[in-house]
């Protein structure tokens, strides 16, 4: 046989898929050297949205028995003029991001509201029925009946971060707020926990 026919019998090589194989090796690259993690002030809108809001945040309870509160739902972004009550956040507010959660048993809701600042603010921390972040309801669940009316407890939570945290907290049952009203223990618990919780989350 000739050296000619030789070649033209040997088998061609496989043909290489050039984007398949790009993709292997920046997963593999990926796994190696990840992203750096961004700066804490641009966290608010590189981190996806279940990491800023967790599906389940844990708490304790005034007993000392442990609480877990779930993610009831997420509002899209808007501006801080609609999200805060005026006396909560000032000028310098960039966007305001928003959840509700309800603890395991359902007796109790509370919305978390982030404030993205343009300069970071201060220290600011009370309970009782602040100013502070307007709850957001969600239909089919134990916020479906959570509004302005119905938080009881609030809690704003500023540092030297670009971020206000607030939380309003109430009963998931729809009974108003009345001047007055006794709070119980929970209700700041829940407005303090969760504040402390999201704010640790966004800044740790």
């Amino acid at each position: 046989m000739s050296e000619c026919n030789a070649r033209a019998s040997l088998p061609s090589p496989p043909e290489v898929d050039v984007y398949q194989l790009s993709i292997v090796l920046l997963s593999i690259m990926s796994a190696i050297w990840p992203a750096p993690e961004p700066p804490v002030s641009e966290r608010w809108h590189a981190w996806p949205v279940a990491q800023i809001f967790p599906a389940t945040v844990p708490g304790v309870s005034p007993s000392g028995a442990r609480v877990t509160y779930l993610l009831a739902g997420v509002a899209p972004e808007a501006p801080c003029r609609t999200a805060f009550q005026p006396a909560a956040v000032r000028r310098g507010c960039r966007v305001a991001l928003r959840a509700t959660y309800a603890d395991s048993t359902q007796t109790f809701v509370a919305t978390v509201g982030i404030a993205v600042l343009d300069m970071p603010g201060r220290d600011y921390f009370r309970v009782g029925r602040p100013a502070t972040v307007r709850p957001v309801a969600f239909p089919r669940g134990p916020a479906e009946r959570f509004g302005e009316r119905q938080y009881f407890a609030g809690v704003v939570l500023r540092s030297d971060e670009r971020y206000v945290v607030a939380t309003a907290a109430g009963y998931a049952d729809g009974r108003p707020y009345r001047p007055g009203d006794r709070l119980a223990p929970r209700l700041r618990d829940t407005a303090r926990q969760l504040a402390t919780e999201l704010y640790r989350t966004l800044t740790r």
